[in-house]
């Protein structure tokens, strides 16, 4: 009954009802936004279909990762406007972090990758997001760090929904999907 109970409830057959629905194009997170937020926007926009990610994802994580300053750069030298450490710049080949719309291809390619590997589930990609697929892999879920925990809370706020689609074709699942779904559950 329970598991039955919880289908239901995660994949709703019906649509959901008007005031749960996020309008695509509503992804507009300001109420007036800067030229230079503007150009973000733009360019998330116009990119964000080519990687099949949602403007609206795209954009939650672009506002919690540098709240739109193409020159940010964290303690750990993540940089840019979504954040790219050097390694994942190299991994999705970024020349220049600092470019608004290389930045972007790049957290792009990275959140496709991610939506992919944990099969839409935003929650864990929110978390490999910003802690790593591999520290999403060994908690078996999201990684007890408060920092994280947070982030995942802000990335659901502005992207209310559980799921989001995925191309199979970009990478294989997680190995460790199913203890990750196992564990949620419980």
């Amino acid at each position: 009954g329970k598991q039955m109970a919880r289908r239901y409830l995660t994949n709703p057959v019906s649509q959901p009802p008007a005031c749960m629905a996020v309008p695509e194009e509503e992804t507009s997170v300001f109420e007036n936004p800067t030229p230079a937020q503007q150009q973000v926007l733009a360019l998330v926009h116009k990119l964000a279909p080519q990687y099949g990610v949602s403007p609206r994802l795209a954009l939650a994580v672009i506002r919690a990762e540098s709240n739109f300053n193409p020159g940010a750069v964290s303690n750990k030298n993540a940089q840019g406007l979504m954040q790219l450490i050097p390694e994942t710049a190299a991994r999705f080949n970024v020349a220049k972090p600092f470019d608004p719309e290389q930045n972007i291809r790049g957290g792009l390619s990275y959140l496709r990758w991610l939506l992919a590997y944990f099969k839409g589930d935003v929650a864990l990609v929110a978390a490999g997001y910003n802690a790593g697929e591999g520290a999403v892999n060994r908690y078996r879920g999201i990684p007890p760090f408060a920092e994280t925990r947070g982030y995942v809370k802000r990335i659901m706020e502005e992207y209310p929904r559980e799921n989001h689609p995925y191309d199979a074709a970009v990478t294989g699942p997680s190995p460790d999907l199913p203890h990750i779904r196992l564990r949620r559950m419980m």
